[in-house]
């Protein structure tokens, strides 16, 4: 079982920035891939980045890429979204995710989600 709790989340103007956090819980913290996931109001959940057991490897949704930089640390039992140049779009409550990081579509399986934290960006 891992735990996974959010902080970080608030609001900011459009062009701002914003570094989402997510602890986890419990000593395997290397056995899981890592990723954030959004949902905005009236719609689905969607992927927005996700990072390997050892950090090697990374995917980012084209919706962020280039703007959001997701990093672990496992040391601390950690992951990070900095969340730069951010728009209204991008308001939504960001979901933190222990699962599984795969070479195919879909990219990450999620074994735990955490709570979530909202984010929203004014315009």
């Amino acid at each position: 079982q891992v735990q996974l709790v959010e902080s970080g989340g608030g609001l900011v103007q459009a062009g701002g920035s914003l570094r989402l956090s997510c602890a986890a819980s419990g000593r395997t913290f290397t056995s899981y891939a890592m990723g954030w996931f959004r949902q905005a109001p009236g719609k689905e959940r969607e992927f927005v980045a996700a990072i390997s057991r050892g950090g090697i490897s990374i995917y980012y949704a084209d919706s962020v890429k280039g703007r959001f930089t997701i990093s672990r640390d496992n040391a601390k039992n950690t992951v990070y979204l900095q969340m730069n140049s951010l728009k209204p779009e991008d308001t939504a409550v960001y979901y933190c995710a222990a699962g599984s990081y795969r070479s195919y579509s879909p990219i990450f399986v999620t074994a735990y989600w955490g709570q979530g934290t909202q984010v929203t960006v004014s315009s």
